[in-house]
């Protein structure tokens, strides 16, 4: 057949070096009819067949590959296989052609024209089977590879690559089968040992990926794949130091291995050995083509360090060559903030794009600095682009609520959290906050429904426990369920100074004044300097029959307190009881 005699040709061709080496025929082999005279016996002109044209084609192009001339050779293979279209060597060839020229849907028409042509060549399944894993058709491979496995029970390239093919397909159990295979076909297969590792890890069963990934490394002690997996098998386990231990020796094999030592470094910063990550990453500033990113990892520690001068330099430099780098300038904004430069700080979160990933959490550190220098109508106004591209937020809306509070506009503060409620209607903690927001505007019915559906919610909820028992105490109704509620809020909090004010605020108006005092002496001693607490436990004096130490303690909650009307109800205290001693 015309194949046979093809790749009797390519062997020639290839173990002798150059068409020149092939031996001349001084005489006819035995058995060729041929005859010198056969193409003069009659006039006509002999054509050539095209077996013979391909084989020309074939030749040349093989000559041509050996010269480097990849572009020629290719069109001589496809002439090749145009002069003789029924050949699946030169289909297969014209394929791995394809291949690597990257035209992988040329490669696999060749590929399955091959197969069907040479249904039992190893080496068209296998080129096939890779071609339809490339190309997404994974199904397709999985056949071909079963279909090798027909033709060759024991070949260890098709149980490889169907074994990473499961692996792919998160079929751990099939995987596991075929590379166990392997290792019982050649116990010291590292391939073997590094994907069954694979495999391991990717169901989880780290111990046993250790043991897989050890094995190879006794085959290989430097292969620099198994050492970064099982590091990184080492970081799932939570095993740092043995991860730390087995980055070294990576780098030790290859000291210019960038991942290692970004990793590495990482770990060091998780450890907060900032001086360890720091030598690491200015490492890999001499050894990376593009080393902004190592130099904001730098800038980043500098950061955590403290180092907040040093930390803008670097993002500085940063931006000096790449200035629409975002992660610098936005870092470069957080810097600035921390060093209380908060128009320099503005400024750069003010430079962030909308089109930028990072252009909410800008926005947001926009109004963080705003409020922070009493601009709150200014971060009203920075967060709303922030909630146009993000209406998702409950801590956006949660935050514009709190800046409502703080001017006052109670119907705006409440309209933003029931949006956090209506994004999270179990969030028991907003829905106490609405409640608070509520009695702030002086709805104490839905301030205690609130309370209420905060405490069903979250029977632990000691604010809310405290907030509603407060309520009802200064209300003067429901005194007793009051008691109940603040003792279960100390049960969880018992050394509060709010809660226990509220206890004895319970006593008071209980009339149990001597209960009163000593909860409110006790609230006042933890609590400190708070006016209204103060001024509870000056009324707790007066009605125990103690004016002098009443006035005495409204003096001191006279002096910090900050609400008119505190203060005018305060000094009418003070008033009236010194005209009584």
């Amino acid at each position: 057949m015309t194949t046979g005699f093809v790749r009797s040709v390519v062997f020639l061709v290839i173990f002798s070096g150059c068409a020149s080496a092939v031996p001349e025929l001084k005489s006819p082999p035995e058995g060729l009819d041929w005859s010198p005279e056969a193409p003069f016996r009659h006039d006509k002109k002999t054509e050539i067949p095209a077996e013979a044209n391909g084989l020309s084609h074939f030749l040349e192009g093989q000559l041509l590959l050996g010269e480097g001339n990849f572009e020629e050779a290719l069109k001589e293979f496809e002439a090749a296989v145009q002069a003789n279209p029924s050949d699946g060597f030169l289909r297969f060839r014209l394929a791995t052609l394809y291949l690597r020229k990257g035209d992988l849907k040329k490669a696999l028409v060749e590929a399955e024209t091959a197969t069907s042509l040479e249904p039992k060549s190893v080496e068209n399944h296998l080129l096939l089977a890779g071609l339809y894993s490339s190309l997404g058709e994974n199904q397709k491979g999985l056949k071909e590879y079963n279909e090798i496995l027909k033709l060759d029970p024991k070949n260890q390239e098709a149980l490889l690559y169907l074994g990473a093919l499961y692996l792919q397909l998160e079929d751990y159990a099939r995987a596991t089968q075929s590379l166990e295979e392997i290792l019982k076909l050649d116990p010291n297969s590292l391939l073997g040992h590094y994907y069954l590792g694979r495999v391991r890890a990717k169901s989880k069963l780290y111990l046993a990926a250790e043991q897989s990934y050890r094995k190879a490394l006794e085959l290989n002690p430097k292969s620099e794949a198994v050492l970064m997996d099982l590091a990184l098998v080492y970081e799932l386990e939570g095993k740092t130091e043995d991860a730390i231990q087995t980055y070294q020796r990576l780098l030790q094999v290859n000291a210019q291995s960038v991942w290692a030592r970004k990793r590495l470094g990482e770990l060091y910063v998780g450890q907060n050995k900032l001086d360890e990550a720091l030598s690491q990453f200015e490492k890999l500033e001499g050894t990376e083509t593009d080393p902004r990113e190592t130099r904001i990892k730098i800038g980043l520690i500098f950061y955590e360090k403290g180092d907040f001068d040093r930390a803008a330099m670097e993002f500085n430099l940063v931006l000096a060559g790449d200035p629409e780098n975002d992660r610098a300038r936005y870092y470069l904004g957080a810097t600035y903030a921390e060093l209380k430069s908060d128009d320099k700080a503005l400024e750069q979160f003010g430079r962030i794009s909308e089109k930028s990933e990072l252009f909410v959490d800008a926005r947001v550190q926009l109004a963080y600095l705003y409020d922070r220098r009493e601009q709150t109508q200014q971060a009203i106004e920075v967060l709303q682009p922030a909630l146009q591209q993000k209406n998702d937020s409950k801590e956006i809306y949660a935050f514009l609520a709190s800046l409502y509070r703080k001017i006052k506009d109670y119907p705006k503060a409440i309209q933003s959290m029931e949006r956090v409620i209506a994004l999270d209607p179990k969030n028991d903690q907003a829905i106490f906050q609405l409640g608070a927001l509520y009695d702030e505007d002086k709805n104490k019915e839905r301030s205690v429904a609130h309370m209420k559906k905060a405490i069903e919610l979250n029977p632990q909820n000691a604010p809310a426990l405290n907030y509603l028992a407060y309520t009802w105490a200064e209300m003067g109704v429901q005194l007793d369920e009051s008691e109940n509620l603040v003792m279960r809020a100390l049960k969880i909090e018992p050394n509060d100074g709010f809660y226990i004010d509220t206890l004895g605020w319970v006593y008071y108006q209980k009339g149990d004044y001597p209960k009163a005092v000593e909860q409110l002496e006790r609230a006042v001693e933890i609590t400190g300097d708070d006016p209204t607490i103060i001024e509870h436990l000056g009324d707790a004096y007066e009605k125990a029959g103690k004016p002098d130490r009443a006035v005495a303690r409204y003096r001191d909650a006279l002096k910090n307190a900050k609400e008119n009307d505190q203060i005018k109800r305060i000094r009418e205290k003070i008033q009236r009881l010194e005209k009584k001693i």
